[in-house]
């Protein structure tokens, strides 16, 4: 889905709602990640199989899997990720070195 990722990309993983844990927070099942995750979602209105979007930035690329922080790193095959907003560096708008004097 996703080919030519950078670190410092935003991308988006959709996951499925597994079930609620607490009020505030839901477990989450992340594809071709072998662990469960939560999530705050303070809303009430997600049930169980609904699809959740979650966003974060691309920190490392090993081959097809890709790192996504999350809040904390989640590693995923290329394939399960969208990309967002590509990273761009930021402008310097003065120059490195100085002008002669």
């Amino acid at each position: 889905m996703a080919k030519g990722l950078k670190i410092g990309d935003e991308v988006a993983i959709t996951a499925t709602v597994r079930r609620r844990v607490t009020e505030d927070r839901v477990s989450v099942s992340i594809p071709s990640y072998g662990f469960p995750h939560s999530i705050i979602d303070k809303t009430s209105t997600v049930k169980k199989g609904q699809p959740v979007e979650l966003i974060g930035d691309v920190t490392h690329i090993d081959g097809q899997w890709v790192t996504v922080n999350l809040g904390v790193p989640v590693t995923v095959n290329m394939d399960m990720l969208r990309l967002v907003t590509a990273y761009k560096p930021p402008a310097r708008k003065t120059p490195l070195v100085d002008k002669p004097t």
